[in-house]
């Protein structure tokens, strides 16, 4: 096994348990063509190709791309890229390779201190959703970030990247997976999470008003909502519209709910 590197923040997945929790969680078939982001030594990567009709992978690290050619270059399901995801145009690196196209699920255990980009990278943003989406998303991630994605009101780990995410897919918090379950061990633990994209049938009339006002909203998380906003929105007519909704006054960001944040976002965009 190749000795990982810090520089491109490499720990490799050894448990079988997890790796099974994430193959079950992709409801894999034989059509799906997928997506695998950093796939390191190639544990993962073996057990998805004979589930499925491709694996187009993108790896950064060139000596693991040989590695991986050695052992999978066998296969006609299997394609790497070698480069960074968050600068590589898959749809353009691919087009000689139809097979491969159009990627229709992520499976991946990504690097923990790119997480935000990579979700950008795969799902948007409020004002700019991924088109097309894909159907599925299946990511191992730092466990703190997954419970702040699936977070609701009430609970402390409810914040902007909650709202975010839960506006532009369906997430579902598959597992914990412990530290002791890579090699090296992280100093945090994961979980596996999943994203389905979806549209909202309640969606935002102005989708980049709204992203406005969520950043604003929590910018400053101890301070009510009516001072956090009031760069943008009078505050008597924030009373007014939290008083419709039944809601105080003295709310702050992490009170309201996804579509409360869309009817806040909607009634201010008219």
């Amino acid at each position: 096994m190749p000795q990982p590197r810090k520089r491109f923040a490499q720990h490799w997945l050894r448990s079988e348990t997890a790796l099974q929790q994430i193959i079950q969680a992709a409801h894999l078939n034989n059509s799906d063509r997928l997506l695998e982001i950093g796939p390191g030594t190639g544990i993962l990567t073996r057990r998805l190709l004979p589930l499925v009709q491709s694996v187009l992978a993108v790896e950064l690290d060139w000596d693991l791309c040989k590695k991986l050619v050695q052992r999978f270059g066998n296969y006609d399901n299997f394609l790497l890229l070698q480069g960074d995801i968050l600068k590589l145009d898959i749809v353009t690196e691919a087009k000689d390779f139809p097979k491969f196209l159009p990627v229709n699920k992520v499976v991946a255990n990504i690097p923990y201190n790119i997480t935000s980009p990579i979700l950008e990278k795969l799902l948007g943003r409020i004002s700019s959703p991924q088109t097309p989406p894909y159907d599925l998303i299946v990511l191992l991630i730092q466990k703190e970030v997954a419970q702040r994605i699936v977070a609701y009101p009430g609970n402390k780990n409810y914040g902007a990247l909650s709202i975010k995410m839960q506006y532009l897919a369906d997430c579902n918090y598959i597992c914990d997976v412990p530290s002791k379950a890579f090699y090296p061990p992280p100093k945090v633990d994961s979980a596996v999470i999943t994203f389905r994209p979806r549209s909202l049938l309640n969606s935002a009339i102005n989708p980049k008003l709204l992203e406005t006002l969520i950043n604003l909203g929590f910018s400053s998380r101890r301070k009510m909502l009516r001072n956090n906003l009031k760069s943008l929105i009078d505050s008597d007519r924030l009373t007014a519209f939290l008083t419709d909704i039944n809601l105080n006054d003295q709310v702050r960001a992490e009170n309201l709910d996804l579509n409360q944040w869309i009817a806040l976002s909607n009634h201010f965009s008219q």
